[in-house]
């Protein structure tokens, strides 16, 4: 057991390495035929019409605030309990950023104080152009709840599912936007599948498909109906917006085509050891994670938080020391030292801050086993 445990960790077979492999001897590293292939092949798996591969989540995430006309002035609402990008993406259009606080059970947006805020941000003539609920450590929100939202006070919906390809809401797959505008994947190496670094923006509508394939790619179109006049002949291009070189690589694509074919696995296998921390850990005083009845979660992490608090890093301290690479998911966005500067504080959102306080995410990965889950929770047993 002197091996490292990370908290996530790719799983890279040797098909993954054969089909790189025989990218790099091919005659397209940058915009061939993978990245279409691969689009189609997350199109296909999720049911949507639109699948456009970049080279990061966060990127997709700022091209999915451009196509639908964030801009300075107005209002992008997210979680507090996320990692950074999905708030700094409406910074990156010059956009304000505000927090809707968490429900105490799943950990992400609580559609009752999102219904609270827009009453009052109606009120006080501040309502927001986008919402982007984040489906935290794989579980989706309640998205069809915060949809009926968005037709009351007509804001647009990014869900901001990075860590949740691979799960099901309403026993749908989650990216077909069934109640959102556009949805995101993240491809890191710690998530579902990797294609290294990568990302998705995925929509059903055909007007936001057309600029988020314009944004992603220098704001360019060789495509007739878009210019201003007849091209000059078959080089020919225009720019038409302020666009972003943000394209994902064959290499990733490839990457992303193979590992594809095992997700359901891959999930599967996830649940098995999510089931498994479920009962060695049940007689300690943790709050386990909860999954609503509507979701089948993807399960990117396994998040506990210690029913008492203050020995958080006391339990942290002893697993790092025992090389298990347990994490913290997440620090509360308002409380990061950029978005104080900006007015928030805090107190602000007390579910957020309370979760955080007690939270550790321990390993969950599809090579993790039952002896190294046992060796984990031992730890935590030496130490709460």
């Amino acid at each position: 057991m002197s091996n490292f445990i990370p908290y996530g960790c790719q799983d890279i077979t040797e098909e993954d390495i054969q089909t790189v492999s025989e990218i790099l001897k091919s005659d397209f590293l940058t915009q061939g035929p993978m990245v279409p292939l691969f689009e189609k092949a997350v199109s296909d798996y999720v049911g949507i019409n639109y699948a456009f591969a970049m080279n990061s989540a966060t990127s997709a995430l700022h091209v999915a605030c451009l196509a639908l006309g964030l801009k300075e002035g107005d209002w992008l609402w997210t979680s507090p309990n996320t990692f950074v990008a999905s708030a700094n993406c409406g910074r990156y259009c010059g956009a304000h950023v505000d927090f809707v606080d968490i429900d105490s059970k799943t950990y992400n947006m609580s559609v009752t104080a999102l219904e609270e805020k827009l009453k009052q941000a109606k009120l006080n003539n501040c309502l927001p152009k986008i919402v982007v609920p984040v489906h935290f450590a794989g579980q989706s929100c309640d998205m069809k709840s915060i949809k009926a939202l968005a037709d009351e006070y007509n804001f647009f919906i990014i869900e901001d599912a990075s860590h949740a390809i691979g799960g099901t809401y309403l026993n749908q797959k989650i990216g077909n936007c069934r109640f959102s505008d556009i949805t995101i994947f993240s491809f890191h190496p710690v998530k579902i599948i990797t294609t290294a670094e990568g990302g998705m923006a995925l929509t059903r509508d055909a007007k936001l498909a057309d600029k988020i394939q314009l944004f992603r790619s220098h704001g360019i179109t060789r495509d007739a109906n878009f210019m201003t006049h007849i091209a000059d002949g078959d080089w020919y291009y225009q720019q038409i917006e302020l666009g972003l070189n943000y394209r994902m690589t064959e290499l990733q694509a490839g990457l992303g085509i193979s590992q594809l074919k095992r997700i359901d696995k891959y999930v599967q296998r996830r649940h098995e050891l999510a089931n498994y921390y479920d009962q060695i850990l049940s007689d300690l005083p943790l709050i386990l994670p909860y999954q609503h009845h509507d979701n089948y979660s993807a399960l990117h992490l396994y998040p506990i938080v210690l029913q008492d608090a203050t020995k958080r890093k006391i339990v942290f301290d002893h697993l790092r020391k025992n090389n298990i690479g347990v994490n913290v998911h997440y620090i509360p966005v308002h409380t990061q030292p950029y978005y104080q500067q900006l007015g928030h504080k805090y107190g602000d959102y007390p579910q957020a801050e309370a979760y955080y306080n007690g939270a550790i995410s321990l390993p969950l990965f599809a090579k993790l086993s039952h002896q190294q889950q046992d060796f984990i929770v031992d730890c935590i047993k030496a130490s709460i």
